[in-house]
């Protein structure tokens, strides 16, 4: 069988990184996980997901390279040049086109491709240069491997077929060889690597002593808390360790972030508005080291200090005397040139994010399930605040978990999806899809408007033939065969459009809550048998996107498309 070489690539929200594998295909996976910011006193499993590009939207820096190079920068520099941080959140809950633009701190814009294009190739080629150099001088290109893409099961499948874009344009993969790009969804790649972990792998009490694959019929929530997205999915372990799963995904966008954006209103609340706008947009580079600072104390739960910024303090004291300050607000004290933040205010900050995930687990809690376990995965599962907040909610129902190296679970576990993705044997279908098509005219059936005629007879227009149903179960790589035949003797060619809904049974396409999803067309050259030709529609449901085929069985001609969410409106 040789060698399996994967590659593995977590964009998140706040951080990034990626984990390979280049062990012989028969071995078992060990994803290495390189660390980051060495030459910054950092060693962390990602960085973070921070571009810079110059005045003339030209590639500079990622990760800690780029916070770097723009706290050092001037503000009349910082000004000119754009750094993205966070903008994952801009894929996020939205159907999108290729030109959608996002935001850089200073409030200039780009194209939200070209931004994660170039953050994936710079993913890829830090990638690459660290393998080669493990490898004792062997030099790797991109085609060596497989690569997995992880993203938010949540999202809009627009943002996933923009991500599969975005990875081809960086050079991941060409479009010849698009099935060397597997997009995995990020709870269940955490899942697949939860479900192999021993009992000593969980921050918990005993939890037995088989992992959950060596246990049938065993049902977990997995819960996906990152910087941007709560990301949830349902599973049951099969026979075999193979995962089925129960609910379609769901969750919501309240994840590690928010907490940081109400830190940022309370400093607001503190310096008066006007104060801190003033300040932000004067000393952007000096805002970021104290939002970092920020970031690695909200995993604690106790009193926190965070030093407050040299800037800062000028402009304040410019207007009154800094400890007036705080006489106005409660949960936060000064001291020479610390602000002192209580524990009961700290926790005020997480409030809004940890009302989300119980919502989501009750609403889940309520079906007809055996749910034993529930799973916290994601770097803002580190939080002992969350940690103890779904803990109290559920603990009473089930075991709640955490593996040891919370924010490892997820590329690690997409490293062995990219060698087994048949491992979630069954997925829910997220929306129904259906093809447009007609049918024969039955006046007890179809509405009169749809009636047309020509040299055949009567037809009915824009029937939506379903193809799959929301929340069915679904095999993976289960393909659903269709035929169907031309409506005029001498047709050369048919049109296949595809839509999407959420609704269970919709008879025609133009009804209320159905998108279009792409189409395409096949040819029918060879006219001889006339309305007794038969078109196969061939359709593949089962792996993170949906593929269709169709092709005339008299001359053996094809169409195929992966169905392209990219809406072009």
């Amino acid at each position: 069988m040789g060698e399996s070489f994967i590659i593995a690539i977590d964009f998140g929200t706040a951080y990034s990184g990626y984990a390979f594998s280049v062990s012989p295909r028969q071995a078992q996976i060990q994803p290495t996980v390189p660390s980051w910011g060495k030459e910054h006193g950092y060693e962390t499993l990602k960085t973070p997901t921070c571009i810079l590009f110059n005045g003339d939207e030209e590639f500079l820096k990622f990760g800690y390279d780029a916070k770097k190079a723009y706290t050092r920068m001037g503000s009349e520099e910082a000004k000119k040049n754009y750094l993205f941080e966070n903008f994952k959140m801009a894929l996020y809950g939205k159907q999108l086109n290729e030109n959608v633009t996002i935001e850089a701190i200073n409030g200039k814009s780009m194209s939200a491709l070209k931004v994660i294009t170039e953050t994936l190739r710079y993913l890829k080629e830090h990638a690459l240069k660290t393998i080669s150099g493990n490898k004792s001088g062997r030099e790797f290109t991109a085609s060596d491997f497989t690569w997995v893409l992880t993203v938010p099961a949540i999202w809009d499948p627009s943002a996933k077929q923009l991500m599969r874009k975005a990875a081809t344009e960086a050079g991941i993969v060409t479009e010849h060889k698009a099935d060397k790009l597997v997009i995995a969804l990020e709870p269940e790649a955490a899942s697949v690597w939860c479900k192999k972990l021993p009992s000593d792998g969980f921050i918990a009490e005993n939890v037995g002593q088989n992992t959950l694959e060596q246990a049938p019929g065993t049902q977990y929530i997995v819960v996906d808390c990152g910087g941007g997205t709560i990301d949830i999915t349902v599973h049951e372990v099969l026979g075999g360790g193979a995962l089925k799963e129960l609910y379609k995904a769901s969750g919501n966008d309240l994840g590690g972030q928010n907490v940081d954006k109400k830190f940022k209103s309370f400093l607001k609340e503190i310096f008066t508005d006007d104060l801190w706008d003033e300040y932000e947009r004067s000393y952007p580079s000096e805002f970021q080291k104290m939002m970092y600072s920020f970031s690695l104390l909200k995993c604690v739960e106790e009193d926190v200090e965070i030093s407050c910024p040299y800037n800062l303090v000028t402009l304040a004291q410019k207007r009154q005397n800094i400890e007036r300050y705080f006489q106005r607000v409660q949960g936060a004290s000064w001291d020479e040139g610390v602000i002192k933040i209580s524990k009961e205010k700290m926790k005020s900050f997480f409030d809004e994010s940890l009302s989300g995930i119980p919502k989501n687990l009750r609403e889940i809690l309520k079906k007809d399930l055996r749910i034993e376990y529930v799973l916290l995965v994601g770097g803002y599962a580190s939080s002992v605040i969350l940690r103890k907040h779904i803990n109290k909610q559920f603990g009473s129902q089930c075991k709640v978990l955490c593996p040891l190296n919370a924010q490892e679970a997820i590329v690690k576990g997409a490293v062995m999806f990219g060698r087994h993705p048949e491992v979630v044997a069954s997925r829910k279908s997220a929306f129904t899809y259906g093809v447009g098509t007609c049918e024969r005219f039955d006046e007890s059936r179809h509405k009169a408007e749809k009636k047309f005629s020509n040299t055949e007879g009567d037809w009915c227009d824009d029937v939506f033939k379903k193809l799959v149903e929301i929340d069915q179960n679904v095999g993976w790589n289960e393909t659903k065969e269709h035929i169907f035949t031309p409506i005029e003797a001498d047709q050369t060619s048919v049109k296949f459009p595809f839509y999407r809904t959420e609704r269970k049974d919709p008879k025609y396409v133009d009804e209320w809550g159905i998108d279009p999803v792409g189409s395409f067309k096949v040819s029918m050259p060879d006219t001889t048998r006339g309305l007794a030709r038969e078109i196969k529609l061939e359709i593949k449901f089962g792996s993170t996107e949906i593929q269709a085929t169709a092709t005339d069985i008299d001359s053996n001609s094809t169409g195929s498309i992966k169905i392209d969410f990219l809406s072009t409106a």
